[in-house]
């Protein structure tokens, strides 16, 4: 059983900055607790075939993550996909940026979440786990973006 989880906000930066910032990888752990380390391979401007890879916890456990960039369109759409096998991943995911007016810019990002082996009975709980953190991680992602990104 594959699903999706997403999540929708509004930030307070113009879109080429807050693509700039989204599109760096090694931002992540600025808004999402989970990831513990991140790398950029090759250590260059991200572009498709960039890989980021990191360790993550989940739920008491540290697991080695790669994420492969898909679709890199500045500044309105970046898709990655995970690479790495585990008993959960990311199958496609992505952030859609619209700029607002007054310089504001709306992130939309998703997941969609894929079970493997015994991830196939976990990945159910996975979904419910993200969607219920989809309001608070956008709000996360607000928060550093605004902090990060100079007005």
């Amino acid at each position: 059983m594959a699903g999706q989880f997403e999540a929708t906000v509004d930030i307070d930066r113009p879109i080429d900055a807050v693509f700039g910032y989204l599109a760096d990888g090694r931002n992540d752990p600025q808004f999402s607790p989970r990831v513990q380390r991140i790398e950029r391979v090759p250590d260059a401007p991200t572009a498709v075939g960039t890989v980021f890879r990191s360790t993550v916890k989940d739920a008491g456990m540290k697991t080695a993550r790669e994420f492969r960039i898909t679709e890199f369109q500045a500044p309105t759409r970046l898709r990655w996909a995970e690479v790495s096998k585990n008993s959960v991943t990311a199958d496609e995911g992505g952030y859609d940026l619209e700029a607002l007016p007054d310089g504001r810019t709306r992130v939309r990002i998703f997941n969609v979440l894929e079970g493997h082996g015994l991830g196939k009975l976990l990945v159910g709980l996975a979904l419910v786990a993200a969607r219920k953190d989809a309001p608070g991680f956008g709000a996360r992602i607000k928060a550093a973006a605004e902090s990060a990104i100079t007005p």
